[in-house]
């Protein structure tokens, strides 16, 4: 299997469209029409890495071909870079995240939004709001 079929595997494998699959990575449907096209280009390291956190595969799979394309539940997290490790000890809190990170990714801004909305209405505190995938500054 190339490349090209493996990302485009993992692009329906996660339910996503080429727009939605961009539009998650951070770039333009068209970049990723020409990462999945028969003589296409080839991702830099760091989209590809977008590209299996948003999908939901292994990176050495969707890299080589080597290894199972799904990660299972246990090595899920162990697949995740410290930097982006989240340490939660909080049950509830661990139960929103999972349910966040399950959703389907054009589900995820709205999942925030509500969520926000409702600790707003319980503290009467408003927050900055941060960008998809950023910082208050829109920034990634």
């Amino acid at each position: 299997m190339t490349p090209q079929q493996r990302i485009r595997l993992a692009r329906r494998h996660a339910g996503l469209s080429q727009a939605a699959l961009g539009a998650a990575v951070g770039v333009q449907r068209s970049a990723v029409g020409h990462w999945e096209a028969t003589q296409g280009k080839h991702p830099s390291a760091a989209h590809l890495r977008e590209v299996a956190l948003v999908t939901g595969v292994q990176f050495e799979w969707l890299a080589t071909g080597r290894g199972k394309m799904s990660l299972s539940s246990d090595t899920a997290l162990d697949s995740v870079a410290a930097a982006d490790a989240t340490l939660v000890d909080d049950p509830l809190e661990l139960r929103l995240l999972a349910a966040f990170r399950e959703a389907p990714t054009r589900a995820k801004a709205p999942l925030v939004e509500v969520v926000e909305q409702l600790a707003e209405l319980r503290t009467g505190r408003t927050r900055p709001r941060v960008g998809a995938g950023g910082n208050a500054h829109g920034e990634r």
